[in-house]
């Protein structure tokens, strides 16, 4: 059976790393960030203006594409790819997000999660089985385990019981996974903020020797101290040849923090949600609040340091600015590649830090220039 997944890790400065990421669609130079294209697209975005962005794998949503339009349609029209039209590499989660966000309507036992569908109200069921083989019909490059994601705060039992449960569902989707020659399965490490149980988690799952392994449950609602010191005791015990993803996870500074603590891969939304209420980042550590009155009358672009679409095409603030205030969609859409493209210039700059051997310097120049403390550890 041929393996989907290869990663080699090139160049290591402490614990972060250069590396290649070669799946069935695309070579992907790590570290990375993720586009988040929930229900099979990036907001506001053609799928080959963010492949323009420098981004190289896109995130799909199973709990949202399994309800619409449908993993059967999907899969009909010859997975993800083809559906949305995706050159590079996907990835899929496994809807066990939702039992954290969507923790008013569900219920959780055993067998799976009961849900209430945020759609219609009809009752649900999503169990590690109906995961992965929702996620096998959707056809993703790297697909991930069901798991159990507990809120924040919470009793030390019940995240306890997380970590235990997520650990049987993982051995579920090994078992249910019908396409491991195409599709890589990652396992994912609960814990909460709790050290000695995201150590036991990632022990636990480690010794089921999936291609790639994930650090979920983070950036709930604790604090940046707490989520340093989880994702700290948690990727020392995951294999070094392997890829680690810190998911849902963050703003800009917390990439660079994350890369310091031996992460390969991200995702998140901010990007592009923080762009379409007209937020900007300008390089390398700024933002702008295009909807303020002091834009009204700025002509110049949004960064002249930036090659995004927008800028290098010499669109105004000012006009931006109008767009926003009237509610054209124009804006929603190149605000959007100017984030996602500020983020691809970011992971850029961090590997070559990394592989020039000077990137703890240029994290703590980037994380002082933000106003925020370097990592309490001596890598940094």
């Amino acid at each position: 059976m041929s393996n989907p997944l290869h990663f080699s890790v090139i160049r290591q400065c402490g614990q972060a790393r250069t590396g290649v990421l070669r799946l069935p669609h695309a070579v992907v130079p790590t570290p990375t960030f993720m586009a988040v294209g929930t229900r099979g697209a990036v907001k506001a975005c053609t799928m080959e203006q963010v492949a323009r962005t420098g981004t190289r794998i896109c995130l799909g949503n199973t709990f949202h594409l399994w309800l619409r339009p449908g993993a059967d349609v999907v899969e009909g029209a010859g997975g993800l790819h083809e559906f949305t039209r995706w050159p590079h590499a996907m990835l899929t989660d496994s809807g066990g997000f939702q039992v954290f966000s969507l923790a008013d309507i569900n219920s959780v036992d055993e067998h799976g999660v009961t849900f209430k569908s945020p759609y219609d109200g009809a009752r649900i069921e999503l169990t590690p089985e109906r995961s992965i083989g929702v996620q096998n019909q959707l056809g993703a490059d790297i697909i991930m385990a069901f798991d159990e994601c507990p809120p924040y705060p919470a009793e030390r039992e019940v995240v306890v019981e997380a970590v235990e449960r997520t650990t049987r569902w993982a051995r579920r989707c090994l078992d249910a996974h019908a396409r491991s020659d195409t599709q890589a399965l990652f396992g994912i490490v609960q814990g909460g903020v709790h050290a000695d149980l995201r150590a036991r988690s990632a022990d636990a799952l480690k010794e089921l020797d999936f291609p790639g392994y994930a650090v979920g449950g983070l950036s709930v609602g604790e604090t940046q101290a707490q989520m340093e010191l989880a994702l700290g005791e948690t990727t020392p015990h995951l294999p070094e040849g392997k890829p680690r993803y810190l998911m849902g996870v963050g703003k800009p500074t917390d990439l660079v923090r994350g890369v310091l603590r031996g992460v390969d891969m991200f995702d998140c939304v901010l990007p592009t949600r923080n762009a379409r209420t007209g937020e900007v980042y300008l390089w390398p550590t700024g933002r702008l609040r295009l909807k303020h009155a002091e834009f009204k009358h700025d002509h110049r672009p949004i960064d002249p340091l930036c090659d995004c679409e927008a800028c290098t095409q010499g669109v105004k603030r000012s006009w931006l600015r109008h767009l926003l205030k009237t509610g054209e969609i124009p804006a929603l859409t190149l605000c959007s590649l100017h984030n996602l493209r500020y983020y691809q210039r970011l992971m850029e700059r961090i590997r070559r830090e990394i592989d020039a051997g000077t990137f703890h310097a240029f994290a703590r120049d980037y994380l002082e220039t933000w106003g925020e403390a370097p990592p309490a550890e001596s890598s940094a």
